[in-house]
Order: structure tokens, then sequence, then C-alpha cells
């Protein structure tokens, strides 16, 4: 049971109408959002920051975008995100091939060395205590440049902010979001935890 329960999805108009971003992104308005509404300012500022994250700029793309917070969150342990992220992984078009192969990032063919350095950067940056160091930052900077490393390090930064509300606050997973962790995930231990 969740430590705070969801709010209804028409509970505050405006939230509604600004967390209509989530029917594109997963399909759904998620329960985290739906807590989170109970002070309207922090869903507000929550789903800003969300939109402005993981718009789509130019190479860092939005699938990859969502596969760097899939690593993000699998470092922090939490799973109701791991469902969210390679949930909207899929709905934005990623390789099959990557999403089954997430965890051999650093060895599997379907993954180029930028990619590579983004989801090492990923892991090292949502581990506790931080392990970014300079051989990750050098190749990155081998890849990418200063707005994308920005871009990046704004999706790990979101999905800390994720982490933590929905681990601390016991969200509970959404069917959707249970079937795709179900599908793509539980090969590899993923079984919902708390959030089930």
């Amino acid at each position: 049971m969740p430590l705070v329960s969801p709010l209804p999805s028409d509970h505050d108009a405006e939230v509604a109408e600004l967390a209509r971003f989530f029917n594109e992104t997963l399909g759904f308005c998620p329960n985290s959002v739906l807590t989170m509404q109970r002070r309207p300012a922090i869903a507000k500022a929550f789903i800003g920051l969300n939109k402005a994250v993981m718009e789509n700029r130019g190479r860092v793309t939005s699938d990859l975008k969502r596969l760097i917070g899939y690593l993000a969150s699998l470092t922090a342990g939490c799973q109701y995100c791991q469902a969210h992220t390679i949930r909207a992984a899929e709905r934005y078009g990623a390789d099959a091939e990557k999403m089954e192969h997430i965890w051999e990032f650093r060895t599997h063919p379907a993954f180029s060395e930028a990619e590579r350095a983004a989801l090492d950067f990923a892991v090292a940056a949502s581990a506790v205590p931080n392990s970014v160091d300079a051989d990750i930052s050098e190749r990155l900077h081998l890849h990418w440049d200063d707005g994308e490393i920005v871009e990046i390090l704004g999706v790990i930064a979101l999905f800390g902010y994720l982490n933590r509300w929905n681990d601390s606050m016991g969200t509970s997973l959404e069917t959707p979001a249970q079937a795709d962790g179900e599908r793509y995930l539980s090969g590899q231990g993923w079984t919902g935890g708390k959030h089930v």
C-alpha cells in the first residue's frame, strides 16, 4: 500500500491538463503525478521539468533518454521507474535488440560507443556515492557536446528525483507499466517489488 494514495486524475483541472503529456509518453497519467497533485505546485513544476528534460533536441533521442532513465532507475533500484522507462522506450521506438540487451550495453554490438558513454555515465551518476570519474568524463566529451551532456544529466537527475519519490512513496504500479515490466524485465529479476 502506498504511503500516500493518489488522487483522481480530474482532482485539479490545471494539473490534469498539463498531465496530458503523459498520455503520449506512457498512455496514462502516472500515479506518482496523481499523488504529487496533493500539492498542485509540485505536480505542475514536476510536469514542466519532465517536459523540458525529455524534449528531443537532436542526437540525444527520445528513446535513448528513456534507456538512460532505465539504467539510472536500475542503479537506484526503483522498480516502478524501471517499468515506466522501458515502456516509454518502446513507445518512442527503441530498437528491440537494444531493449533486449540493455544490461549488456557495454559489449553488445547494438550499442554505439556514444551510447555506451552516455549509459555508463547514467550508471555512474546514479550510484551512491556518485562514481563519475575522469574516464567517464573523457568518454562523454569524445561523443557528446556540452549541451548534449546537460540533456543526458537532466534525464539522470530527473529520475533521481522520481526514484526517491516512488520508492519512498511505494507508488502503485499501473497495469500497463506492470505488463511491460513483466514482458521486458522479469528475465533479469524484475518483480515490481513494493509497487505491485
